[in-house]
């Protein structure tokens, strides 16, 4: 995929640096691969931009939400709580109180992670449309921050517990929309045969009907050039011959939903910033540019990998002698370092960078902007999203004055 550079580098000069830019071609191309499932639900946690969401939502997309916020971000762009498939359905483990309180007032299906969630909206809410998440007792994913089954995980009802689940779906009326199962991210093809047959397993354990089954997401987005793009035919016939086994089970048609969020944006973001210096630290060449990990918290928290390219100013790409280089941020944290694993160091080979070039960062399409912070009081960067070759900015670049207001008058 060719990526934009002289856009990007236009983009820097006309709004800044550093900023987020993804492109709706690149969004456009994933959801096609993904037609080949009934419902493909957006898990907005890995971009939330409620332009995002609206793309998401004119290419035919439903939305998951997590969290109260996101909740009022899918209803912002449009989303109902209404039809078959609902247009939002809320995800989570556990209900605050402001987020009780509007799932009732809204009437938002709920796919519930824990027994107390059931109960507490059971009696509030008799008759709620709920899910089930289920932790089948096994997980996996990219790195052990993203395992989201298994006992070390805190997400889901545990197997053990399905009929206590039930039986409180039961006592308080609640209507039991489906079942859903995510024990992970990234793709693994013996594993995902585990999940199938785990999933056939415990519907058939349920002893009750159901409408749909979610198999969640965690579809895996090759951040390196070596890395295997995941073989969706594959994929989908492997829940293809489950939803066959389940239908035959319950007697009649089963809605299948999956869950993708990395896969649908990573590849079409970009994380632009200015080259501010460079320093030889013993054997180390340091790159700092004026983005930090309260940008991109990725390479920090998950010691993940992100290609990079050096601009020049006109966004061509740059042609020097190359040479490992770390590439680290302004934050004072020792962390701060785009080219790590969990353990250590992982010096990127990129050509000599000089002050004043432009560093693009790939694939940041997905927690991203998402999991930005204020750390070190910077203000969050703002993001662009190119159409047809064209820039449109779709959140604004926050302000010092922003932060401060919110504790200013006490």
């Amino acid at each position: 995929m060719t990526a934009p550079f002289t856009t990007l580098a236009a983009a820097v000069h006309q709004h800044g640096s550093p900023l987020w830019a993804y492109d709706a071609s690149t969004i456009a191309k994933r959801v096609e691969q993904l037609k080949v499932f009934d419902t493909v639900r957006f898990a907005q946690k890995a971009n939330p931009n409620l332009h995002v969401l609206r793309l998401m939502r004119a290419h035919g997309l439903v939305l998951d939400a997590v969290s109260l916020g996101e909740m009022e971000r899918a209803f912002a762009a449009g989303a109902s709580v209404d039809g078959d498939p609902a247009g939002v359905v809320l995800t989570c483990d556990a209900l605050d109180r402001p987020t009780l309180e509007r799932v009732v007032e809204s009437k938002i299906e709920v796919n519930a992670g824990s027994i107390d969630m059931l109960r507490q909206l059971g009696e509030r809410s008799p008759g709620h449309r709920v899910w089930i998440r289920i932790n089948p007792g096994f997980g996996h994913g990219h790195s052990r921050k993203t395992n989201t089954g298994g006992e070390n995980s805190k997400h889901g009802i545990w197997h053990e517990e399905l009929d206590e689940a039930l039986a409180c779906i039961k006592t308080h009326g609640l209507h039991l929309v489906g079942v859903h199962m995510h024990i992970g991210s990234g793709v693994d093809y013996q594993h995902l045969e585990q999940v199938a047959r785990s999933m056939i397993e415990l519907i058939g354990r349920l002893g009750v009907d159901i409408e749909a089954f979610s198999i969640g997401g965690g579809l895996s987005t090759p951040y390196r050039s070596t890395d295997k793009p995941v073989d969706l035919q594959r994929y989908a016939q492997t829940w293809a011959v489950a939803r066959k086994e389940i239908e035959a089970m319950l007697g009649h048609p089963v809605r299948m939903e999956i869950e993708p969020g990395r896969f649908l944006v990573a590849e079409s973001g970009y994380l632009v910033a200015e080259v501010r210096a460079v320093k030889q630290v013993g054997r180390n060449t340091f790159v700092m540019i004026d983005a930090g990990f309260n940008d991109l918290m990725r390479p920090a928290m998950y010691g993940a990998y992100h290609g990079m390219t050096l601009l020049d100013a006109n966004g061509q790409p740059v042609d020097r002698p190359r040479q490992p280089t770390v590439v680290a941020g302004p934050l004072c944290e020792s962390g701060d370092v785009f080219t790590q694993d969990d353990q250590e160091l992982t010096p990127q080979d990129l050509p000599q960078a000089q002050v004043g070039d432009l560093l693009v960062i790939h694939d940041a399409g997905a927690y991203g902007a998402s999991m930005s912070s204020n750390y070190n009081s910077r203000p969050l960067l703002p993001e662009f999203l190119i159409e047809n070759g064209a820039l449109r900015m779709i959140r604004r670049r926050q302000t010092v004055q922003d932060l401060l207001a919110l504790e200013a008058g006490f």
